[in-house]
């Protein structure tokens, strides 16, 4: 084993320093088995190539490794990588000069331990034993570029973790320069107040509950109109009281309806921003539900895999951290060969990414050179949603196994 003896008396490997175990976990992530095994079995690979003596295939230096990780720097590492890449989206990728952002909410399951079920527990519909700890996340994306900008987490269930609790903490993340898109959970008096101070207007969809009547207010045109709302008895659970009440009584938004779906909006000049126009753009927001099921399907993150909270949280971050990297890379690719980010394959990039990383480290000079020209072009050449075919059955030809549902803790079926 190649380690040193720290003050305590314990052997601390010096192979998965900080950015090694960083790296390692970024491949495990990315890799198809997500496994711990694997992401040493990559840095085996890596230092061998370097000429480096070859460590140990044990995983537990990596393990604890992982442990000293800090989540606020890998959480920080996820936010300023997708800022960054928002910010320096190209402008032809724009709506009207305004960079588009997407917000929704997911869940993720993870181990059934006693650390993941004290910090995030299961459904309370489910009987203990039978179900799985389960977290809620909301998460900020770029509609250009597809980037995670900012996220916030919490159990599924409790005062304070529904979806609206969670983006209250992401409004920051919001500037200026931005518009948000987000379905009719999110159309509230505090967003719509707490967004416009911040300089950011919204598109959202009209809650159901609520009866459009666009005889009244200022008419912009047909089924549009300027209308005043008035501040809810009530305020939020996620809001403290001094900010409550220092939010105006009225408030004026735009509603408009376009083939029988009501929106309402921020942006009010009508000949600027035709109603048109917005539910166009509105159509968009779709693609936060395509970029979740990236993240859960094709990134593994459906059912997590680390058996602590303080892990899940970790793994959560990386997991973010490697969908940026490729996001990044796709970008990258789509301005040097005149693409769209979103009409490039994510998978692609994946299996590209997979392949060459260890060739990366390796390589340098005109070699490295080479390279990433050539992954970039690579990277260009599957496109997505060009191609036209009939519509598919929603239906599956293989047979699932014929297991019978578990109905009792796995503990006494092991005792009957």
């Amino acid at each position: 084993m190649i380690g040193e003896i720290n003050q305590s008396g314990n052997v601390r490997s010096t192979v998965f320093t900080p950015l090694v175990t960083l790296r390692a976990f970024l491949f495990q992530v990315l890799s198809s088995t997500g496994s711990c095994k694997e992401a040493v079995a990559h840095i085996l690979m890596e230092r061998i190539g370097l000429d480096y003596p070859a460590n140990s295939m044990s995983t537990g230096p990596y393990c604890k490794a992982r442990l000293r990780l800090q989540s606020s720097h890998l959480k920080e590492a996820v936010t300023s990588s997708g800022q960054v890449l928002h910010k320096q989206a190209s402008k032809k990728w724009l709506w009207n000069g305004y960079r588009v952002m997407l917000v929704d909410g997911t869940t993720f399951l993870m181990p059934d331990t006693d650390s993941n079920q004290k910090t995030y527990p299961q459904q309370s519909a489910q009987k203990p034993g039978l179900g799985f700890p389960i977290v809620r996340m909301v998460g900020l994306l770029s509609l250009a570029t597809g980037s995670c900008v900012d996220y916030a987490i919490g159990p599924y269930q409790g005062k304070g973790t529904d979806e609206t609790s969670l983006f209250s903490r992401l409004i920051q993340s919001l500037g200026k320069h931005d518009l948000l898109l987000a379905d009719r959970y999110y159309t509230s008096y505090a967003n719509f107040v707490l967004l416009t101070q911040r300089g950011t207007p919204l598109v959202f969809r009209q809650r159901s509950t609520v009866k459009s009547d666009f005889r009244r207010g200022k008419k912009l045109g047909a089924k549009d109109h300027i209308i005043s709302i008035k501040k809810p008895k009530k305020k939020p659970v996620w809001m403290q009281d001094e900010t409550w009440v220092e939010l105006p009584d009225e408030f004026l938004v735009r509603e408009f309806s376009v083939k029988g779906i009501t929106y309402v909006t921020t942006l009010l000049d009508a000949k600027a921003h035709p109603k048109k126009s917005l539910a166009d753009l509105y159509q968009q927001r779709w693609q936060i539900e395509v970029d979740f099921r990236t993240l859960k399907t094709h990134m593994g993150m459906e059912m997590l895999r680390c058996k602590t909270a303080e892990m899940v949280n970790k793994e959560i971050a990386v997991h973010l951290l490697a969908y940026n990297m490729i996001r990044a890379n796709l970008a990258r690719a789509a301005c040097l060969n005149e693409k769209v980010p979103r009409h490039l394959s994510f998978m692609t990039a994946v299996q590209l990414m997979r392949n060459t990383a260890s060739l990366c480290i390796t390589l340098a000079g005109v070699a490295l050179g080479r390279l990433i020209p050539a992954l970039l072009m690579a990277i260009t050449q599957t496109e997505i949603g060009q191609r036209k075919r009939p519509n598919q059955p929603r239906v599956i030809k293989r047979r699932p196994k014929s297991y019978s549902l578990m109905t009792k803790p796995r503990n006494e079926y092991a005792t009957s």
